[in-house]
């Protein structure tokens, strides 16, 4: 299924400088392919390589860049069946998400080539007094430079890309490390990069790497701009060390779903099941803190547990699977850790918590303590806590309640609540009617507090990518 190695991209041309990097079926555990891995004296040359194709890069005219991105749709479409069983195979993401991450890829490339020929400048009125007078001043996007991104595991394909897609738009060069548990996808990303003629020699670089020897993807002042996906702890370290380059966070989560009153329930659990447990929870933005009107408490409660039980899991390529495996067995010793320390602490459990290597079972908890970590901290799998509420002001504070602030799901039909939970919610975004998990890939989308920093969403992260540069005229 896999090819038997991958090469990484050294300054826009395949290495198979070696096969140290062993990539694991996350399934069956067995190692699936290998792949080339980079060393600090790679990266420093992917670096320079990205710094001398900038100028090239930048000359590009909007509908040249615009051309490379619709090559990449073209491709990715053609290969779509490949990436997915990829994404299966290195991921254990179940094949139905699969599919659904690779239209995302696709997606993002065709949002990406229709913003590259529109990124605008304006006239800007500078006659404010006298001495002004016969003045006008004009400004344009310039590309930041040389940028470095680093991708998670979670999404292999669609996080890579929203962060390459953008710097193609806006002109950049850039230097990419995946999830050394996930490169596949970006690998692929990479081989049809190199196919398109259009891409400037040495203008990308795609470098599985261990993170000891990442640290230039950070510190390296030739690159203009860091955009990080991933945990916050690690995050957060690499800003501290970036220098004067401006960084893009895009972290964790612990997001939180109320269930009004006047919800209606059959939906919310139909919302609420996909955005708890799809690709068995490890996403940032899945539904981790549920806090459902008490007046239908009960009801809810009973048929969500049901439903939940009936979540199939087993073999991420069968396409029945929902629940497939988390990405590390020692993953998913971490999470049924955290689920027995919620129950120590008196926390119910109403389904699930039993593990089989990197399966979890699809769990639910009641009443978990706010100090316990399934609670306070994000659990990245397939665990979501219940809690009863009777005053809606109260869940909006308990939903802030968090160190994290991502994005938010309110069922409600009010839409003076809506509005009030737009107003006073501490999060990046805040999705009224649905599950925090919904995303498309035009919309800014970050968070706040320990969530991150900046936005992503393609012509929001062509603005970090790109720099304003004015110029005035003298009209004597």
């Amino acid at each position: 299924m896999l090819k038997g190695s991958y090469p990484y991209y050294l300054a826009s041309e395949p290495c198979f400088a070696n096969t140290d990097l062993d990539v694991t079926n996350k399934y069956t555990g067995e190692v699936a392919t290998k792949v080339a891995l980079a060393d600090a004296q790679v990266i420093d040359k992917a670096i320079e390589a990205a710094e001398k194709a900038q100028p090239a890069m930048t000359a590009l005219a909007p509908y040249e860049r615009q051309a490379i991105l619709e090559h990449c749709v073209k491709r990715f479409t053609e290969r779509a069946d490949e990436l997915g069983k990829a994404l299966c195979i290195e991921a254990g993401k179940p094949i139905k998400d699969a599919k659904g991450e690779v239209s995302r890829l696709i997606d993002t490339f065709k949002i990406a080539a229709e913003e590259s020929v529109r990124i605008n400048g304006e006239v800007v009125n500078l006659e404010i007094s006298a001495r002004a007078k016969g003045y006008q001043g004009m400004t344009k996007k310039v590309p930041i430079g040389p940028c470095s991104f680093i991708s998670p595991f979670n999404f292999p394909l669609n996080l890579a890309a929203h962060k390459v897609a953008p710097a193609i738009a806006a002109g950049c060069t850039f230097v990419l490390k995946p999830a050394s548990r996930t490169p596949i996808g970006a690998l692929i990303i990479g081989e049809v990069l190199a196919e398109c003629e259009l891409m400037p020699k040495g203008a990308f670089s795609i470098l599985p790497c261990s993170r000891d020897g990442a640290d230039l993807f950070t510190t390296d002042e030739r690159l203009k701009l860091l955009s990080f996906t991933g945990s916050p702890d690690v995050g957060w370290a690499l800003k501290a060390k970036a220098g004067k380059k401006p960084v893009v966070l895009e972290l964790g989560g612990n997001a939180a779903c109320i269930v009004d009153e006047d919800a209606d329930i059959s939906d919310a659990i139909d919302r609420i099941i996909i955005g708890a447990y799809y690709q068995s929870g490890q996403s940032c933005i899945s539904v981790q803190r549920l806090l459902v009107h008490s007046s239908i408490y009960d009801e809810f409660k009973s048929r969500y547990v049901e439903r939940v039980e009936g979540l199939v899991s087993g073999d991420p390529s069968d396409e029945d699977t929902f629940i497939g495996p988390m990405i590390s067995e020692s993953e998913a010793k971490r999470l049924e850790g955290w689920v027995n320390d919620a129950k120590e602490a008196g926390a119910s459990l109403l389904c699930g918590g039993e593990r089989d290597g990197a399966m979890l079972q699809a769990t639910v908890m009641e009443n978990v303590p706010k100090g316990c970590d399934a609670n306070a901290e994000e659990a990245f799998g397939p665990l979501s806590i219940l809690q009863p509420f009777d005053d809606y002001d109260s869940a909006l504070e308990e939903v802030n309640n968090s160190r994290y602030g991502l994005q938010a799901g309110i069922f409600t039909r009010d839409i003076y609540k809506a509005h009030k939970a737009w107003n006073v919610l501490e999060v990046g975004g805040v999705v009224i009617g649905d599950v925090p998990s919904w995303r498309v890939d035009n919309m800014p989308y970050g968070g706040v507090k320990d969530s991150g920093l900046g936005r992503e969403g393609i012509r929001y992260a062509i603005e970090d990518m790109t720099e304003t540069r004015l110029m005035v005229i003298r009209t004597p």
